[in-house]
């Protein structure tokens, strides 16, 4: 696919919104809690944990209407960039109040910015979305996601220099065994046909992967359940967090983390190799 001219702008697109509104149902939030081999689900009325609202607001394509990564075709709310990988990159959370199980909420969706940069591999282009969640008038989450389009990896090209070991000192932490039946559930319950998460002929052929990818948000959900189990029962007030290196399915990997001198958590998931996957950081109301 021939690069994309960083003449083209996108800037029509900025600003462009859309809105669901969905019930936040029980019975999702209890198939999470089984996912992430959790004894207990949060009840009708309790509040939704940080990261689980990524089950919700999921746009229901059509197969017709999809492109051949799994993903919906370029075009509509999000600009058509023809660039072939996309993904997910980071995401700036603040959570201002609780999202309560079995409530009706609304996410109003608007785009903030479209930037194109050269990376070592080729062209990249960012486009960053703000969410924001309501429920019964009152603001519970906004994000600012941003989402990464770049070129393929091309056949025979040379691979990537290996990630340098992570030093950071973890003060707790834990492991992480991903099997591609952790992949496949999380990949329906949030309804994300990227075939990188479950093909694995694709992933390796198509977009060039050592194996099934981890989803980013599922890693990132992984760091805020352990920030909450260093919380002392707060709740996060804000996470952020940006994906650095992938992780696979197969090879288990570690969330850790310590306390920052501020009170806040920095985060991070390491890798098989000790290479840094995730970096993140965490507060509390």
């Amino acid at each position: 696919m021939k690069e994309q001219s960083v003449s083209i702008s996108y800037d029509a697109w900025v600003g462009r919104e859309e809105e669901r509104t969905e019930r936040i149902l029980a019975r999702p939030v209890a198939a999470m809690a089984a996912t992430l081999d959790l004894s207990t689900a949060p009840a009708a009325g309790e509040a939704l944990p940080p990261g689980w609202q990524w089950l919700f607001f999921n746009p229901a394509v059509r197969r017709s209407g999809l492109g051949t990564d799994g993903h919906p075709q370029r075009g509509g709310f999000l600009p058509p960039i023809e660039l072939p990988r996309r993904m997910w990159a980071g995401s700036r959370l603040r959570y201002l109040a609780d999202l309560p199980v079995e409530a009706e909420a609304t996410r109003r969706s608007r785009i903030l910015k479209v930037e194109n940069k050269t990376g070592k591999r080729g062209a990249l282009w960012f486009v960053t979305v703000e969410h924001t969640t309501t429920c019964d008038g009152t603001t519970c989450i906004v994000e600012e996601q941003d989402i990464v389009y770049r070129e393929a990896t091309p056949s025979g090209a040379a691979p990537a220099a290996a990630p340098q070991r992570y030093e950071g000192e973890a003060q707790w932490g834990r492991d992480v065994s991903p099997d591609t039946t952790l992949l496949f559930r999380y990949s329906a319950l949030t309804f994300n046909g990227h075939r990188i998460h479950y093909d694995l002929a694709y992933a390796h052929d198509e977009e060039g992967y050592a194996g099934l990818v981890v989803h980013g948000p599922l890693t990132a959900t992984l760091l805020q359940q352990l920030a909450l189990e260093q919380g002392s029962g707060r709740p996060l007030a804000r996470f952020d967090f940006r994906g650095v290196s992938p992780l696979f399915a197969g090879r288990a990997f570690r969330i850790e983390g310590r306390a920052a001198d501020d009170g806040s958590l920095a985060l991070w998931a390491r890798g098989p190799d000790g290479e840094l996957a995730m970096s993140a950081t965490a507060a509390f109301r």
